[in-house]
């Protein structure tokens, strides 16, 4: 009985062992069959031919202003679509009006793609970064945070700001060659902690601190990482040393947030018991200004699911969106200004012809007034969109100019090369601020120019920041002539998560006499 009892032990155990084996090799079948299926719709696309293994990666393996010029120079020549391989992984990229619509305007193509999850550690997954049901709850939640009324309120923050910056400027108004860009840039980072946490860190007057470093540090390791799929994987970006580094931006980055949430809460709080006593809380001579996190700190007393860690989240996403765009769009903007004196000429007629020679600052009155100088910004953001790269992974399966592209696919809209387009922009190199004139625009195609996204992901804070470019711009317009040294012919462009010229924005200032 007992040796007939276990030869059916051994026989129901090779049967299941028989089984196991069946099914995991059918298993293994399906998912090769699949990939194979999804290689074979990839390889109809054009591209550059690429190794096994590694696909295209050593392409990229070389110094970021190569990386980007090889970006745009293939899709110049190959045209849109572009197929390319980082590893096994496949890329599409794309730089048509046409195409581009596809992706943006759908509301299946919404999943950012896998390259935002390297900010993962640094953002969570708050607006930028987020997918599905979170990012539509938090969508919903924050769009009235930039309300009109709302931003209208940090039409002080960004006139105080940018005074603070002109003053540093007048001591380099001597028609001597220097690099404007880290002025802008610590000027946008000044006005991003007031609006986004409420508080100021003086990075005007500090730029050598501790946070200001982290920021730009880590930026700069994130689009390193991105580009090298050897350093990808966790355990190997640890091994070659680069996590160490990572963690302690974090910590800095972090440490300093969840301090800026703690005292803001306590004085949100206190703000609330003086509201209950008919005590208007006052804040040199004025009532106390809402920053972002404030209307998240009212958000998580309503709304049970928003943590702590939540709205750091969402404030370290404002951070990060709302300062390196801002500053390379004014940047961008001051440069081809000072390459053109025919159309800087015409911004300062504008300009004069509102605020005369009065060093009165900026309100909601005058930006509107400002239509050539709003223009000029356009154009600046057409000709060098901050953001050069807009990617998405495919959840469901698009058709774009007639090739099915997989599930899981990267497609990243090239908006460089979009913005270029001699069909929608003729002359494209020219700058000609008349192309955002009202009946011109008219005449293009609503996807041919997208710097801040488009569809039903596009930036929330858009009309945040053209508000910002414009009081920045006009401050340093309104005092000063700019003249650029580099000629774009010469100009060195890194397209990294944020489009910026490789050796800053070298140029030369002299203080105007304003005859009225």
């Amino acid at each position: 009985m007992a040796l007939l009892l276990g030869r059916e032990f051994v026989w129901w155990s090779s049967l299941a062992s028989y089984s196991l084996a069946t099914a995991c090799l059918a298993l293994f079948l399906a998912w090769f069959f699949k990939r194979q299926h999804k290689v074979w719709l990839i390889e109809k696309l054009p591209g550059p031919r690429s190794l096994p293994i590694l696909g295209n990666a050593l392409d990229v393996n070389v110094a970021p202003r190569e990386v980007f010029q090889t970006i745009v120079g293939s899709l110049v020549v190959v045209g849109s679509p572009l197929r390319v391989w980082l590893g096994s992984r496949p890329l599409v990229l794309i730089g048509d009006c046409r195409d581009t619509e596809v992706l943006l305007s759908s509301p299946k193509h919404l999943d950012k793609s896998r390259d935002y999850s390297f900010l993962h550690p640094w953002l969570g997954t708050g607006l930028l970064t987020s997918t599905g049901s979170k990012w539509h709850s938090r969508r919903k939640m924050l769009t009235p945070a930039f309300h009109f009324k709302i931003l209208e309120d940090f039409v002080e923050v960004f006139n105080s700001q940018s005074h603070k910056m002109l003053d540093k400027l007048k001591g380099k108004a001597d028609g001597k060659p220097f690099d404007i860009f880290p002025f802008i840039t610590l000027c946008t980072l000044d006005i991003i902690c007031e609006t986004a946490m409420g508080i100021n860190i003086n990075a005007q007057d500090n730029s050598d601190s501790e946070y200001v470093n982290a920021v730009y540090r880590i930026g700069a390791l994130v689009q390193y990482r991105q580009t090298r799929p050897w350093i990808q994987p966790d355990f190997l970006f640890k091994l070659f040393g680069y996590a160490k580094l990572h963690d302690e931006y974090l910590r800095v980055l972090h440490s300093f947030s969840y301090s800026a949430i703690e005292n803001r809460r306590r004085e949100y709080q206190l703000a609330k018991v003086k509201a209950k006593e008919n005590v208007e809380e006052e804040v040199i001579g004025k009532k106390r200004r809402l920053a972002f996190l404030d209307l998240l700190l009212n958000y998580s007393e309503t709304q049970t699911s928003l943590s702590t860690e939540d709205i750091r989240e969402e404030v370290d996403t404002f951070m990060f969106e709302g300062h390196d765009t801002t500053a390379a769009a004014l940047n961008w903007s001051l440069y081809l200004l000072g390459c053109h004196p025919e159309i800087q000429a015409k911004v300062h007629e504008e300009l004069d012809s509102l605020f005369g020679d009065s060093d009165r600052p900026v309100t909601m009155g005058d930006l509107r007034e400002m239509k050539y100088t709003e223009n000029c910004i356009k154009e600046a953001l057409r000709l060098f969109p901050s953001v050069p790269f807009l990617a998405r992974e495919l959840r469901e399966e698009a058709v774009i100019n007639n090739y099915r592209i997989p599930v899981g696919t990267t497609v990243m809209v090239v908006t460089y090369r979009l913005h270029r387009d001699p069909e929608q922009f003729p002359e494209p190199e020219t700058f000609d601020p008349d192309r955002f004139l009202p009946e011109n625009v008219a005449k293009r195609h609503p996807y041919s120019y997208v710097p801040f996204s488009a569809g039903p992901r596009n930036c929330i804070g858009q009309k945040f920041a053209l508000m910002e470019e414009k009081i920045v711009l006009s401050s340093i317009m309104r005092h000063f002539r700019v003249e650029s040294t580099t000629r774009r012919e010469d100009l060195r462009i890194l397209g990294e998560l944020i489009l910026r010229p490789e050796n800053g924005n070298m140029v030369k200032l002299w203080p105007r006499s304003i005859k009225v």
